[in-house]
């Protein structure tokens, strides 16, 4: 992200780009570009999609909408060469639109709803009595791959693969789980970061009203992998048995550790490997056996399997024995759990005011779209399959090719599909919770105002 500047800093305007079907045979589009850039805010972006969620149900005209409510959240822009623009917002999808096509912003962020519309926030500033504050913010949460790194064979940095994106797969599940069995939340919306990770919004109203504190606590229930990479031990568990909700994430943990973790980054193949594993065991005679067996080298034994899979068996074995105390019995659960549990930015979380990417946005590192997640088939979500900005483009240009105007740009490429999954799969659920919560707070005020005029006669 670039550095903060105010939002009255003299940015050049973009000029608008007249946008019109191009030949395929005349022009190929590859990579990334602000001229491309343009061309998909002006015929793909889904901004009434996005200004219904955002509005939760306030855009239209029947009683009990607050029509204030676009117009104090909070949105940022980068634009191109690293400039940002904060406490930008909208005061309907018209605004939205109109302004995103013209500045053209490499990124979009959003933030809380504020108090006020954010542009008047200065009027709040200078020893007055009101404050400048948010009322309301998604509890939002951010995966990123990087900080598995120090487990991850195949990549590291900002590269993924199909080998490390179970990783990803996990958190989505357990996260997934936690946050609508053990909190009762139901409107949760997964989207692809566009490069390295995952990040979740919870928007049911419950949610967007909690307070810095409860964010920090719900966190902090999430958090079971701590410490840095000077810490050997980053997962301790304690008590006789395991809590029931990390119970029930075990299950899935050790099903993806032994199926995809284990073989896809051979954590046993070589003893550089093995013996980060083995410091994870609190007995010292169980490592030194594991160590006499694995540098023996009997690679033939263990070829049906894979070496990874033939020595973890004989790891569980030892570590399972009735031979070896409860604390190591339970070093088997630590071992899965670090491997595998998911790890959250926890900043990102427990501050109310924290900005998140845009869904729908594109990565310019990587010129793929930031599509939603459908957590209930996230196994089969492909991240190096995600359309890009010069795929999008270039189907647009065979459409154009081809002809007809029946159906409107966007069912014309690869990012119909994403679109309407968010439409089906989150935002018509959450826009009917909507719905039943404004006539509710409605019908409520309808009886204040009645009791009080009854009480004044």
């Amino acid at each position: 992200m670039g550095a903060d500047t105010e939002d009255h800093m003299e940015v050049e305007d973009h000029k608008e780009v007249k946008v019109e079907a191009v030949p395929e045979s005349r022009l190929v589009y590859d990579g990334f570009s602000p001229d491309y850039l343009r061309i998909y805010y002006g015929r793909l972006f889904p901004y009434a999609e996005m200004y219904k969620w955002l509005s939760y149900g306030h855009d239209g005209k029947h009683p009990g909408c607050d029509a204030s409510i676009m117009g104090r959240r909070e949105f940022s822009f980068t634009l191109e060469h690293d400039i940002y623009i904060r406490y930008l917002s909208f005061h309907d999808v018209s605004e939205m639109e109109a302004t995103i096509k013209s500045k053209c912003p490499h990124k979009i962020d959003i933030g809380a709803l504020y108090n006020v519309e954010p542009a008047k926030r200065t009027a709040y500033a200078g020893g007055s009595d009101r404050v400048f504050a948010p009322v309301e913010r998604e509890l939002v949460f951010d995966i990123d791959m990087t900080d598995y790194d120090d487990i991850r064979t195949c990549c590291s940095g900002a590269d993924i693969c199909l080998k490390c994106w179970p990783l990803m797969n996990i958190a989505i599940k357990i996260l997934d789980t936690v946050l609508r069995e053990d909190f009762g939340f139901e409107h949760l919306l997964w989207v692809y970061s566009g490069r390295r990770g995952v990040h979740c919004w919870v928007c049911d109203a419950r949610a967007r009203r909690l307070s810095n504190e409860a964010r920090s606590a719900i966190t902090r229930y999430l958090t079971l992998y701590k410490g840095n990479e000077n810490t050997t031990k980053k997962v301790s568990l304690t008590g006789p048995a395991l809590h029931p909700a990390l119970s029930r994430a075990y299950e899935i943990c050790r099903t993806y550790f032994e199926e995809h973790i284990l073989p896809n980054q051979e954590l046993l193949n070589s003893e550089g490997h093995f013996e980060k594993v083995l410091e994870l065991v609190p007995d010292e005679s169980v490592r030194a056996q594991m160590r006499d067996r694995w540098q023996d080298n009997r690679r033939a034994s263990v070829a049906k399997d894979g070496i990874s899979a033939s020595r973890w068996k004989q790891l569980k074995q030892a570590l399972e024995s009735k031979k070896v105390t409860p604390s190591v019995r339970r070093s088997l659960e630590e071992i899965i759990f670090s491997y595998t549990y998911p790890r959250i930015d926890i900043e990102v979380s427990k501050h109310m005011n924290h900005l998140l990417k845009a869904p729908f946005c594109i990565h310019p590192k990587t010129g793929r779209v930031c599509v939603p997640i459908d957590p209930q088939d996230c196994d089969n979500f492909d991240p190096t399959n995600v359309p890009t900005l010069a795929q999008l483009l270039n189907e647009l240009n065979a459409e154009g090719v081809k002809g007809g105007s029946e159906c409107r740009d966007l069912d014309k490429t690869s990012l119909g599909a994403p679109v309407r999954l968010f439409q089906t799969k989150f935002l018509e659920p959450l826009q009917r919770a909507n719905k039943a919560e404004i006539t509710a707070l409605h019908q409520e005020k309808l009886q204040e105002v009645s009791a009080k005029t009854s009480l004044s006669w």
